[in-house]
């Protein structure tokens, strides 16, 4: 009997790009991974080459699908998932990008969000797409590429030119050119896309002086998105599931049903709550989004965008030298019994949900001459916690109680993390066998296309609790912590609170 064919899933982050092949029961069976540059021209500034981005992703899908041969194995499909709201703009009819990528990250375009809310636009904008008026998303990215970089706005307009995000610029390379499309969930994030009729706004393309021309087919995060190239693998892949990073992870988490939470500790970190097919509009800043679409029906979920967590793990490795890998934090936190009051606010590229302040800075806060490395260290992670505690408030003043939170990503192999998140949440915590969800969503896509799953049971059986974080902080404790972090926010914020 032949072995079941395994999933491809290209994994396109910030830091890095993965290849991952899974088995159906959601194991991992290889992982090719490659760290790429990041670019900071200017401060506030955050760009990626995406030269790099595709040479490094075309090596680990080398990697991977050699590693398919030499098991004697087959692969079914190839499901894609992508650092979100990233944009780039490349010539139709040679590939070549005009502009390196911008980051989700980067903030050069707050005065052009300013503007336009000052203009009283955030309204309209909020209703279309459930997003606020940040750099944080694409389109304000598109208009400054088209704006800076000369005979960009004129090609636009004659149709020389495509804009996508990281999905979509990895599709048109491994298709040959042939296919220009992304997912509704990356869609979404382009202040671009109604998120209720479910296509382009001709109304928010006006506003953000935008060519139609320039935009890529949106399709159900499992579909036919075309074929590798064959000269690229040697053989020929379908390409059958699509999804921004942070759905594809409460996709691998099996979030399907409405009031299921994830937390995904990347780069940033970031909450979804599934709210089925309503699109539930919060009143604390959080984001309305879609989680997935299939079969043209759109799953919506409420979001809360943290712009660094494990950034700041890294910052500390490369940016100060204190340690030498993320591993060494967990047994440095453990070596305290408290902080001494050092609290650090990672506001390097402002702030995200539920404040959104694009001016705001980092900063380390309660030092003294008893201050070392280890509280340093502490804070960082401490840190990626109370901002949780932040998304989660949001949510209970929208009127959202959760009663567990799934956790994945990179930073939740750390157990003092997980345990203090549980502390300062209240929240039982559970992590899975799996936590490599981001990839496993895409993975689950191409899947549900290419029918190696017939249903959402199949998907949900593969998940397995590996750990369950229980609160134990005394209440006093955690409310003297949480007062002290929210002292430090105040003080780094660019305006008062409101």
């Amino acid at each position: 009997m032949p072995a079941t064919p395994l999933l491809l899933s290209i994994d396109q982050g910030t830091t890095s790009s993965r290849a991952v092949l899974f088995e159906k029961d959601g194991r991992c069976a290889f992982i090719a991974q490659l760290e790429f540059k990041q670019l900071f021209p200017q401060p506030g500034w955050v760009e990626h080459d995406p030269e790099e981005i595709w040479a490094t992703t075309l090596s680990v899908v080398r990697d991977a699908v050699a590693a398919g041969r030499r098991m004697n194995r087959q692969i079914a499909a190839i499901g894609i998932t992508n650092q979100r709201e990233t944009t780039v703009i490349w010539d139709r009819h040679n590939g070549k990008p005009v502009y390196n990528a911008i980051v989700w990250q980067d903030r050069r375009t707050a005065s052009h969000c300013d503007t336009l809310k000052q203009a009283g636009h955030e309204p309209t904008v909020m209703a279309k797409t459930g997003l606020l008026l940040d750099p944080y998303f694409s389109a304000t990215k598109i208009t400054w590429i088209l704006d800076q970089i000369p005979d960009a706005r004129r090609r636009a307009e004659t149709g020389d030119l495509a804009f996508g995000t990281i999905d979509s610029f990895l599709l048109w390379r491994l298709t040959g050119g042939k296919n220009h499309a992304t997912d509704a969930t990356n869609a979404a994030r382009t202040l671009l896309f109604n998120i209720h009729s479910n296509r382009w706004d001709t109304e928010l393309l006006s506003l953000f002086d935008i060519p139609a021309a320039l935009l890529p087919l949106v399709t159900d995060c499992a579909a036919d998105f075309g074929h590798t190239s064959h000269t690229l693998l040697d053989e020929s892949l379908s390409i059958g599931g699509m999804a921004g990073d942070q759905q594809a992870a409460a996709f691998g988490q099996a979030c399907f049903r409405p009031g299921m939470i994830k937390s995904t500790y990347g780069t940033g970190c970031f909450v979804l709550m599934n709210t089925g097919g309503t699109a539930v509009a919060s009143q604390n800043k959080l984001l309305t989004t879609i989680g997935y679409r299939l079969n043209g029906q759109s799953s919506y979920a409420l979001e809360g965008s943290i712009f660094v967590a494990g950034a700041a793990v890294q910052w500390l490795r490369d940016g100060l030298g204190l340690i030498k890998t993320a591993e060494e934090t967990e047994a440095i936190a453990n070596t305290l019994e408290h902080n001494q009051g050092v609290y650090l606010v990672p506001a390097f590229t402002g702030l995200g949900a539920p404040h959104w302040d694009a001016d705001a800075r980092g900063a380390l806060l309660g030092l003294t001459r008893g201050t070392g490395i280890k509280e340093i260290v502490r804070a960082t992670l401490e840190s990626v916690c109370y901002q949780t505690h932040d998304l989660f408030q949001a949510m209970a003043d929208d009127g959202v109680t959760p009663t567990r939170l799934r956790v994945d990503g990179g930073m939740v192999s750390n157990r003092w993390l997980c345990q203090f998140l549980a502390d300062i949440l209240e929240l039982p915590v559970q992590r899975p066998v799996q936590t490599e969800t981001t990839a496993l969503g895409a993975a689950y896509l191409a899947g549900l296309q290419c029918g190696l799953f017939d249903s959402f049971q199949d998907l949900e059986q593969n998940w397995q609790l590996d750990t369950e974080f229980s609160p134990a902080l005394r209440a006093d404790t955690r409310e003297a912590l949480l007062e002290g972090w929210h002292q430090a926010i105040r003080r780094v914020r660019s305006a008062p609170s409101t």
